[in-house]
């Protein structure tokens, strides 16, 4: 059976110049080049907001980036607008190795549900193609790198445990938002708990 590389968000609004910067995200970009070395198959995953996604603080009257809303029944977090569609913002990092990647999943199109994860959004209403592209190419085990730990990479991670890939954290390559003290550690742990091996 294949192992397969998951390259998370690694985009231009997610790096330290970004619309929404992680600490450090471009930290993982070497680690992600040196990675791809030791893969056949890899898939990188893109945020792919349309510019009137209901996550963005912009949409809701008063509404400032971090604070809290109930969207349509789920918890969301308010971000800053980021990863806009056809904008360099979202663009994978010209840094990368792009060459090497295989194929990259767009999440986050529906304007009334974000997509932290590669496989669903977060309601689990609608599936990405990860899941069959993964079961087509006879993956069964996945190593897991990217932007950000404590959401896109941990909700990644969460799901792909639930569908049963064997999957393996590779902890520096990864960087964290940290909206709240102590989210990376707990992130690191929720994964662990579930079953990941982190390395």
């Amino acid at each position: 059976m294949k192992k397969a590389l998951l390259l998370i968000d690694i985009q231009n609004d997610f790096l330290p110049t970004g619309a929404l910067p992680v600490k450090d995200g471009d930290k993982v970009i070497a680690i992600a080049n040196r990675e791809m070395n030791n893969f056949d198959f890899i898939i990188a995953t893109q945020d792919w907001h349309p510019k009137n996604h209901e996550s963005f603080a912009s949409m809701h009257t008063g509404k400032n980036p971090g604070e809290i809303i109930d969207l349509y029944g789920l918890t969301q977090v308010l971000w800053p607008n980021h990863c806009i569609q056809n904008t360099e913002g979202a663009s994978l990092s010209p840094l990368l190795d792009l060459d090497k990647i295989d194929i990259v999943i767009q999440k986050g199109t529906d304007p009334t549900v974000d997509s932290y994860s590669g496989f669903f959004d977060n309601g689990r209403k609608k599936e990405t193609k990860l899941n069959s592209i993964l079961k087509e190419n006879g993956v069964n085990e996945i190593f897991v790198m990217g932007l950000a730990t404590d959401y896109c990479v941990k909700f990644t991670v969460l799901d792909a445990l639930s569908l049963g890939y064997k999957v393996n954290l590779i902890q520096d390559g990864c960087r964290g938002v940290e909206l709240n003290l102590g989210d990376i550690e707990n992130a690191l742990n929720d994964m662990k708990k579930a079953g990941a091996n982190l390395i």
